[in-house]
């Protein structure tokens, strides 16, 4: 019986990969690691694929200094060797930054994705439609209250209601050499996925502001699992 290896894969996202689809970085990372000739298990059956596991897929036009995917491996070379390899494989716009050896009772990057942080910011061209002081009031109206925020999410299958606040775990205003900026970390996963632009939406219409998604830029610093104590980088989990 053939032993495999889990490893878990890091990468930043930007520039004009940004513009990538999901569907289309899980093909070009499988590309990739054939060129870097990581020794890659492939799955049984008719059509065998590469066993490979993102966290949780990107939306189109976001960065990110926080993107991770699983695979299983026959046999690998030093962290440091596979990461150059790959790197050396790499367009410009992807970076890989680290590659860890999991235990082999590990669960799969998809499977335990429990939240995610974004920086979301306006872009040069676009002034503010309100101060820092109205977005702070606004903020503190909006989230810091007991009343539930009660939007409808879209689902594949359905639509249901959910209140936002309880899927919202931080959020913040803050302002830098007069440009307003927001922090936010979210619930992220299969079940309760919540996007930042739904976020800012919300905040804009209790504030009688329209909101247009394209006015902003959007970052993602970091995917997060939860151990039931506090969330934990997933290239620092290793449950």
């Amino acid at each position: 019986m053939t032993i495999s290896m889990k490893i878990r894969i890091k990468f930043k996202k930007y520039g004009i990969m940004k513009f990538i689809g999901h569907l289309d970085m899980m093909r070009y990372f499988q590309k990739a690691m054939r060129r870097a000739n990581i020794e890659i298990c492939y799955s049984a059956g008719f059509s065998p694929h590469q066993i490979m596991s993102f966290a949780a897929p990107l939306g189109v036009g976001i960065t990110s200094d926080g993107e991770y995917f699983d695979i299983e491996v026959q046999h690998t070379s030093p962290p440091e060797e596979a990461i150059k390899s790959l790197n050396d494989t790499m367009a410009d716009g992807i970076e890989v930054t680290d590659y860890v050896i999991l235990p082999d009772n590990a669960s799969n990057a998809m499977s335990i994705v429990a939240a995610a942080d974004y920086d979301v910011s306006f872009r040069e061209d676009q002034k503010p439609p309100a101060s820092y002081a109205q977005f702070l009031q606004g903020l503190d109206l909006f989230f810091y209250q007991p009343q539930e925020v009660l939007i409808k999410k879209q689902t594949k299958k359905s639509e249901r209601t959910i209140d936002l606040k309880k899927l919202v775990y931080e959020i913040r205003a803050e302002e830098t050499d007069g440009t307003i900026s927001f922090y936010m970390m979210l619930s992220t996963g299969s079940s309760d996925n919540l996007k930042p632009e739904l976020v800012l939406q919300s905040l804009f219409s209790s504030m009688g502001l329209a909101f247009e998604e394209d006015d902003f830029k959007i970052h993602r610093r970091d995917v997060y699992a939860d151990d039931g104590k506090r969330r934990i980088p997933l290239g620092e989990f290793r449950g």
